[in-house]
């Protein structure tokens, strides 16, 4: 079994930064995508931003410009750097990756328990 662990989330000012990070242990044998999401109050879960194996990132538009993810292969770790925070920002944040936990099993998609990211204006 998987479990990521998300951290970094707090109260933040508009304008400010804050990074989270999104660490992944247990039975890995292989991770694939990594992914950072967020549900705000009364809101659907979006997607905020993906991160191949590799390196290649897509972003929402909501999003892009103002936030960067990327990922330690080597400590199993994701990040979300995230700029230029907007009230609109807040959630919690939610990371997930699709690993493969078994030596000979396909992926499978693992999410965090989440971290609440307040942007105060």
């Amino acid at each position: 079994q998987v479990q990521l662990v998300e951290s970094g989330g707090g109260l933040v000012q508009a304008g400010g930064s804050r990074g989270l990070s999104c660490s992944a242990s247990g039975s890995i044998f292989g991770i694939n995508a990594m992914g950072w999401y967020r549900q705000g109050p009364g809101k659907q879960r979006e997607l905020v931003a993906t991160i191949s194996r590799d390196g290649f990132a897509n972003y929402a538009t909501s999003v892009a410009g103002r936030f960067t993810i990327s990922r330690d292969n080597a400590k199993a770790t994701v990040y979300l750097q995230m700029n230029s925070l907007k009230p609109e920002d807040t959630a919690v944040y939610n990371c997930n990756g699709w690993i493969r936990d078994s030596v000979y099993g396909p992926v499978h998609e693992y999410w965090g328990q989440g971290t609440r990211v307040t942007v105060s204006s």
